[in-house]
């Protein structure tokens, strides 16, 4: 059976019609080309985004901010579209939402009362320096008395 050749430009507007949420085998049935040529076509097409894109592993802290402001009114079918056009996973993206949301959590310590508490700990540390060298001093007169 010979090979049919499709133009690119039919390939082109069934990968965006896929990217769009249309599913394969509505549109096999519509265009009378089989499942598996369209997820041929769309295959080739993701892993040619992929390569192009930047790996999510490189992207700096800046750039993954930019990607949580640019999806944060977006549908989640449009997230997902955005996430495949940029070659990140879906869950990457809510990881980075998450750090984004957690970033000011952080709780901070009053400088002040940090100060107070190392002065305590210091003080505390010097009583007991002294309490070990009166304890030294004692055993070691101890062992003077009873020795030979």
């Amino acid at each position: 059976m010979p090979k049919k050749n499709y133009s690119k430009k039919l390939k082109e507007s069934v990968f965006k019609r896929l990217a769009n949420g249309e599913k394969v085998s509505d549109l096999a049935k519509e265009l009378n080309i089989s499942k598996n040529t369209l997820y041929t076509w769309r295959k080739k097409v993701l892993n040619k985004r992929l390569t192009t894109s930047k790996k999510s592993s490189k992207w700096s802290s800046k750039d993954k901010f930019q990607a949580v402001l640019e999806t944060a009114s977006l549908s989640e079918l449009e997230t997902s579209k955005y996430c495949r056009e940029k070659g990140i996973h879906f869950e990457e993206l809510k990881n980075w939402i998450k750090q984004c949301q957690g970033a000011n959590n952080t709780k901070f310590e009053d400088p002040k009362e940090l100060k107070e508490n190392l002065k305590n700990e210091q003080q505390k540390i010097k009583e007991l320096q002294k309490e070990l060298r009166h304890k030294e001093k004692a055993l070691a007169s101890s062992i003077s008395f009873t020795g030979p």
